[in-house]
């Protein structure tokens, strides 16, 4: 892991902190968020990506779903 000296909002920080717990460090706020701002990236690209491939169009058409069962 990589020390860097950087400018942070401390309100943001403090809210932060007081969402996390009353023992959590600056440290772990902030690898908190990038961790969170990361997965929710993740998400927004699977979302991203079923909304462009519809991939269960098949499962909407009666046929397809008729052939299925058989």
């Amino acid at each position: 892991m990589a020390k860097s000296l950087i400018d942070i909002d401390e309100a943001l920080l403090e809210r932060a902190r007081t969402i996390l717990g009353p023992k959590t460090t600056k440290k772990d706020a902030v690898n908190t968020a990038l961790s969170k701002l990361v997965h929710l990236h993740d998400q927004r690209t699977v979302v991203d990506w079923i909304v462009e491939t519809d991939p269960a169009a098949d499962l909407r058409d009666p046929a397809v779903r008729a052939a299925a069962r058989r």
